[in-house]
């Protein structure tokens, strides 16, 4: 993994998490159920040797960056680009305020690292699948990763995606679900039950895997995996989570989908983070 040990990822992972408590807290609105439980993924994908990218350019590399269908997930593009000294920390807390370049669903045109301006639910796996057959048009090597929620998959385009994918053979393209089992209304099985998102994929002509979305070794070797697969068909990875993943109080609350903590809470869940921070070390 480049160097980068299980440690070290765990605390790529915290200080996101606590990246993404500071800046919807500081913005006063935000999603951070979401982007609390994708953060595993994120991190894996980011900082554990799965794609590599530089945000500085854009399609260079092993592999494209994500295409989020859920443009509030863009925490990890933004925590890539602040480690590679594109975004001061203090640019974090201009999350979603007039004339900032952050705004609440990333702009491709303004922030290095993002390649597409998102936040439509449906539109993501599209964009991605699109791309997949333009490098597989230029024979590019790269392979494209397309971030999902679960509850983004009750879209209707989401399939239609899926089928162009798998009659086009687009083994250059990974889909990962953030399957947490909440959206904004409620659970997800109440709203509109997807079902078995691995046995849907596999219907429609994927490879699938189901793993642990907090488990950062098996995410890596997941993903990697997928990534070097070649078998002429597209791959998806069912990764399951907990919605707001690392804060106790938002965890399994579907109230969390889209409400900023206040500034008591957002303290609760820092000390929360940092805790966890503290077991890591120990750890190491």
């Amino acid at each position: 993994m480049e160097g980068t040990g299980m440690t070290e990822l765990e605390r790529r992972a915290n200080d996101m998490r606590a990246d993404i408590v500071r800046m919807i807290a500081e913005a006063g609105s935000g999603h951070p159920g979401g982007s609390l439980s994708c953060a595993d993924i994120l991190a894996a994908l980011y900082f554990g040797g799965v794609l590599e990218h530089d945000p500085r350019e854009p399609g260079v590399g092993g592999a494209r960056p994500l295409h989020p269908g859920q443009g509030s997930r863009g925490a990890g593009a933004l925590r890539r680009a602040r480690a590679g000294g594109l975004h001061p920390s203090e640019e974090l807390a201009t999350l979603r305020k007039l004339g900032s370049r952050l705004q609440g669903h990333p702009d491709s045109n303004q922030v290095p690292g993002v390649e597409v301006s998102t936040g439509s639910l449906g539109q993501g796996l599209s964009i991605a699948a699109g791309a997949a057959a333009g490098l597989r048009l230029d024979g590019a090597p790269q392979t494209v990763f397309a971030l999902l929620g679960d509850g983004e998959c009750q879209e209707g385009q989401v399939w239609e995606a899926a089928m162009f994918a798998a009659h086009r053979k687009l083994d250059n393209l990974v889909a990962i679900v953030d399957r947490n089992g909440l959206q904004i209304d409620g659970r997800t099985c109440d709203v509109c039950d997807p079902g078995d998102l691995g046995a849907k994929f596999a219907a429609f002509g994927w490879d699938v895997d189901e793993v642990d979305g907090h488990d950062l070794d098996a995410l890596v070797a997941v993903l990697g995996a997928a990534k070097a697969g070649r078998d002429g068909r597209p791959h998806a990875v069912i990764a399951r989570t907990v919605k707001g993943k690392g804060v106790p109080f938002m965890e399994n609350e579907a109230g969390w989908h889209g409400k900023a903590p206040n500034a008591e809470q957002a303290a609760e869940a820092l000390a929360a983070l940092e805790g966890d921070a503290g077991k890591e070390s120990s750890r190491g």
